[in-house]
């Protein structure tokens, strides 16, 4: 494609301007960060499977009347995708306890828990992504309570069916963070799945072993992080069942 301005550039992704009015181009990265950015690498292929996965779980979401940014992939890295208005809110769907919230509570990783949880962390690299309750996200004009209540239903819908399909392939959706943008039709407003749904943004194990699928993998040094994305990606039928990998992915079209 020809050269284009870009619009933003993230830790994992760039976005440029796309080739129609209300588009844009996502493009996808092989740097990995942890930490709020504190530990940072370039992992060979990981933007090009993030790419795929995110790809086959929007079109999967779009398919079931879960509406999304996504419209098509352009190519191995790059996909196009619609330009909304992104609620500055990282919407957190916990399934079992992990992370900063086995930590804050004190649970041992992996108890489940009594139903799927919904966390708010404000979107702000500066702060930390410090949670927030739902007052401060009324209170500061974040979104409205009409809003946050389609939001959890967004969130709840695609908890059931990412979990679903996780299943079926022997992996744990133990967490998943989504994004949510606003798009507008006229003076009417919709709230859409945006960002990207991958690895990088959910927490994978495998229902036998407990194996991390996941960028815990990079997070805290427990082998290759492509090795593990690609065991999704390949439990998924993103890549044959009979590939290797050979430091590029060979994905199917």
């Amino acid at each position: 494609m020809a050269r284009r301005k870009k619009v933003y550039e993230g830790k994992a992704k760039i976005l440029y301007e796309g080739p129609e009015p209300g588009t844009l181009v996502q493009y996808f990265k092989d740097d990995a960060t942890a930490f709020n950015a504190e530990k940072k690498a370039t992992i060979e292929g990981k933007g090009v499977l993030n790419n795929r996965l995110s790809e086959f779980f929007m079109t999967g979401l779009n398919n079931i009347g879960v509406p999304t940014h996504f419209i098509r992939r352009i190519n191995m890295r790059e996909q196009l995708i619609r330009a909304v208005e992104i609620i500055p809110l990282e919407v957190i769907v916990r399934n079992f306890a992990a992370g900063s919230m086995a930590k804050r509570l004190g649970l041992e990783e992996g108890t489940q828990l009594p139903r799927p949880i919904i966390e708010f962390s404000y979107k702000n690299d500066d702060l930390g992504d410090p949670l927030v309750p739902e007052e401060y996200i009324i209170a500061f004009g974040w979104a409205s309570q009409q809003d946050l209540d389609d939001i959890v239903a967004l969130a709840l819908r695609v908890n059931d069916f990412m979990s679903g399909m996780m299943m079926g392939v022997g992996i744990r959706l133990v967490d998943f963070k989504i994004e949510i943008g606003r798009v507008w039709d006229g003076d009417f407003m919709r709230l859409i799945v945006a960002d990207e749904i991958s690895p990088d943004s959910c927490r994978l194990w495998d229902i036998e072993t407990g194996q991390k699928l996941d960028k815990d993998v990079f997070r805290r040094d427990l082998g290759n992080l492509t090795d593990a994305y690609t065991e999704v990606a390949r439990r998924l039928g993103v890549m044959p069942t009979n590939s290797g990998f050979g430091g590029k992915p060979t994905l199917v079209n």
